[in-house]
């Protein structure tokens, strides 16, 4: 496997705080932030395993932020810390298969959903306004379990668009784009923390990287976090709307070009 050498001169370790505060703050909400971190650890000379380590070091702590401030906040509901080890489990699993399928499949069925999330977010246009449910029905429940499980498991096995998903999960389940985005942010930091753990053991993270870029995304989530709280539906729906168009595109371009 190739190795990598970190340098810690000041514009490198400039870059890495500046990029990870803008990928935390937009990732703190709708998810995301991958777009941003993940190409600027790429510019900076990381192989793409080491790239892939690095950021979800970085991404994890900030994902931890971004779940302790909505929790605070209210915004968290504990049915999402009960589904958090199924994400887990569904991501570790994710990630033990990844093979199966070829990436090309994948990436052609995840345009597909996104454009369907999106198109269905835009015409409701008052949907996730307010919360039009209180506690999980039966029905409503095995939904949700079986949207940690499965969303975790492709977390782990491709990983573009998990927040999106979630989001649109709980949102179909009742919840306001809020407490929708605070309970997307629980499950994901528990799905990620499986692949970080896969990434520690390969040795594929740089972590001066890492850790400095951690520190950032802290403060990122932090102020990303306390402004959609703030805001409400009318700053989180067009952040999401924009978030999954960006995805897709990014999604159609690696298909025409790769």
């Amino acid at each position: 496997m190739e190795t990598f050498t970190a340098s810690l001169d000041f514009w490198n370790v400039a870059f890495l705080i500046i990029a990870g505060f803008i990928s935390a703050f937009i990732d703190s909400t709708v998810g995301g932030g991958g777009l941003i971190s993940t190409p600027a650890l790429l510019s900076m000379g990381l192989p793409v395993p080491y790239a892939l380590g690095t950021n979800k070091v970085a991404a994890s702590m900030g994902a931890l932020t971004s779940v302790i401030s909505f929790w605070r906040a209210g915004k968290i509901k504990k049915a999402a810390f009960t589904l958090m080890p199924l994400s887990f489990l569904g991501s570790a699993l994710g990630a033990y298969v990844v093979y199966l399928l070829p990436e090309k499949l994948m990436k052609n069925i995840i345009v597909v959903l996104l454009v369907a999330v999106a198109i269905y977010t835009y015409r409701r246009k008052d949907w996730g306004d307010n919360s039009t449910i209180r506690e999980l029905g039966l029905q409503a429940l095995l939904g949700a379990i079986a949207m940690a499980f499965t969303i975790g498991f492709y977390d782990g096995f491709f990983g573009p668009g998990t927040g999106s998903f979630l989001i649109f999960g709980f949102l179909y389940l009742g919840y306001d784009f809020v407490t929708a985005a605070g309970n997307a942010k629980a499950l994901n930091f528990a799905s990620g923390i499986g692949a970080l753990a896969a990434f520690a053991m390969s040795g594929t993270i740089v972590w001066s990287y890492g850790i400095i870029m951690a520190c950032a995304m802290i403060v990122g989530a932090i102020c990303g976090s306390r402004l959609a709280i703030q805001k409400g539906a009318s700053y989180v729906r067009p952040l999401y709307l924009l978030v999954t168009t960006l995805l897709i595109g990014k999604q159609v371009y690696e298909i025409l070009l790769k």
